[in-house]
């Protein structure tokens, strides 16, 4: 799978650049030292995955992430690296579309598991930021009611279960364990799911649940 990173340090790109590479199913096909940058790479070089600094000068990576995901021809996921002081444009960024949040810090396994999650069209976010943006951003979410959202409607009883703990950060196969399911049929109901309600992947469908009020920080 090929890969543009995009941060304007040029260390942390070297870094990044080393881990990367030195996989088999893995290779750097571009680097970025600020938005605009990267978002010129990526229409030239089409990769699978773009690692972006949520800080980049010139264009933010934001608004690069957007302009990126906003193109009809192009297939590239993207990965946001952040710090725990970049935690208030999670939410935005969920909007998006990104694949996947990462802080700089994080193990290079964790870092090779997320791009090769993104590449497969799936996404993956930090615990630590999953519990920072739980507690930050779903304040504003709407009380959940006794009744199904109405945006939820087209769900089967079995898909809104799948949908709840998805929301609460299970993997597929923690969630196969919760209802007693094979993890194929898991995966099946995740990707009904996400089709019905129009949704990129899980990350959007986690801003959802909460949106809707299916699920709230005590549930």
């Amino acid at each position: 799978m090929s890969v543009v990173v995009a941060d304007d340090q040029r260390l942390l790109r070297a870094g990044f650049r080393v881990i990367l590479d030195a996989e088999a199913d893995m290779t750097v096909v571009g680097e970025a030292g600020d938005g605009r940058a990267a978002v010129d790479v990526v229409a030239r070089r089409r990769p699978d995955v773009v690692l972006m600094d949520i800080r980049v000068p010139e264009l933010d990576g934001l608004a690069a992430a957007e302009r990126i995901l906003e193109d009809p021809e192009n297939r590239t996921a993207v990965v946001m690296l952040t710090t725990f002081d970049a935690s208030e444009y999670v939410f935005r960024a969920l909007r998006i579309g990104v694949s996947g949040f990462l802080l700089k810090d994080t193990p290079s396994d964790r870092l090779l598991d997320a791009v090769r999650v993104a590449a497969a069209g799936d996404a993956l976010i930090a615990p630590s930021i999953t519990r920072r943006l739980i507690g930050e951003f779903t304040r504003a979410a709407r009380p959940a009611g006794d009744g199904v959202p109405e945006q939820l409607t087209a769900l089967t009883g079995r898909e809104l279960e799948v949908l709840r703990l998805v929301a609460r950060g299970l993997s597929n196969a923690e969630i196969a364990t919760e209802l007693i399911l094979g993890e194929a049929t898991v995966k099946t109901h995740v990707a009904r799911m996400l089709g019905k309600l129009g949704l990129r992947d899980r990350v959007q469908a986690v801003v959802l649940a909460y949106e809707t009020g299916l699920v709230t920080r005590e549930t």
